[in-house]
């Protein structure tokens, strides 16, 4: 295994050893015990890592199933610095700036120590290099959400000339839709839904129509479209549905939509990264940052207030990390 010096061996995060609010639960420790990396991991100095409702859910116990033991050390997504590389790693070294979703599995057996910490174990195929052209921020709110974006469009075979609407296009994940469908999948006309205010970041992201869903209801569109790509939980209603024409897909990443919408839940894999790389690099698909961001680690309560109240643009990021 080789190492860098100086690694200590207890590290600051951000921890729960129980399930409740964010608020009330996540304690700053200053003395947890670094994780040991096993042969196909990699031990990551991390510089900046990304929110995401999947750990505030987690902590409210939706996984309490089939969740690690406590104590838990929340964060999936993260950027920062390869300091130690297990025997079987090949693909990076010491040095190495990396980033990725942390958990290949979101909800099985996340790990106890995630990227909310001065120190993360990950496994290398989740891992990507960071692109050079972006920040070690811009970088952390990046995986969790393009590899969601990407593996939707897998899921309904999407493919050059089809149209699609966005629901929640000024999210995390809706945002990169809109950018991976007009500039990696070639769709033919890209529509999206926000409110008034997030019109024009629309327009910026691709989008050949911007909906205002405060004042129309995209349902009544007389235009339809191949596919529908929720991100909100329209699903739950007949609504996504009448807006696909009659050979066309609803894709949702929201649990208990409706029958006929395709529910999926991605899979962390460090290759799609390292697929849009090059789009990344050219800036054809650029990371969006929620312009509070980024939090310093002492305010991790108050990013997770913001995320939660589901006005953030973007993504929203925590750093320095100490």
């Amino acid at each position: 295994m080789a190492s860098t010096p100086s690694i200590p061996s207890h590290i600051k995060a951000w921890v729960y050893s129980e399930y409740g609010n964010t608020e009330e639960i996540l304690k700053f420790e200053s003395n947890i015990p670094i994780p040991d990396i096993k042969e196909d991991q990699v031990l990551i100095k991390v510089v900046a890592a990304a929110l995401n409702p999947i750990d505030y859910k987690r902590a409210h116990g939706f996984l309490k199933n089939t969740d690690s033991p406590f104590p838990t050390v929340p964060g999936y997504d993260v950027a920062g610095v390869v300091v130690k590389v297990g025997s079987q790693v090949s693909k990076f070294k010491v040095g190495d700036g990396v980033y990725g979703d942390i958990n290949e599995d979101p909800v099985n057996n996340p790990k106890a120590i995630g990227s909310l910490a001065e120190y993360t174990a990950v496994e290398e195929k989740v891992l990507a290099h960071k692109p050079s052209n972006l920040s070690f921020v811009e970088a952390a709110s990046l995986p969790l959400a393009i590899i969601t974006a990407y593996q939707g469009f897998e899921k309904v075979e999407f493919s050059a000339g089809k149209s699609i609407l966005v629901l929640g296009g000024a999210g995390g994940v809706g945002s990169l839709v809109i950018q991976l469908a007009k500039h990696v999948f070639g769709a033919s006309k890209v529509a999206a839904t926000a409110s008034t205010a997030k019109l024009d970041l629309l327009r910026n992201l691709g989008a050949d129509l911007a909906i205002d869903y405060t004042k129309e209801n995209f349902e009544e569109l007389e235009e339809k479209f191949d596919v529908v790509y929720d991100t909100v939980g329209e699903s739950e209603t007949e609504k996504a549905l009448k807006a696909v024409k009659e050979s066309g897909k609803v894709v949702t990443i929201v649990r208990f939509g409706h029958p006929e919408a395709i529910f999926f839940i991605r899979i962390s894999d460090g290759t799609v990264l390292e697929k849009l790389k090059p789009y990344l690099e050219s800036g054809k698909v650029k990371p969006i940052l929620d312009p509070k961001s980024p939090y310093p680690f002492s305010q991790t309560v108050e990013a997770f207030a913001h995320l939660k109240t589901n006005r953030a643009i973007g993504k929203v990021v925590i750093h320095p990390i100490p």
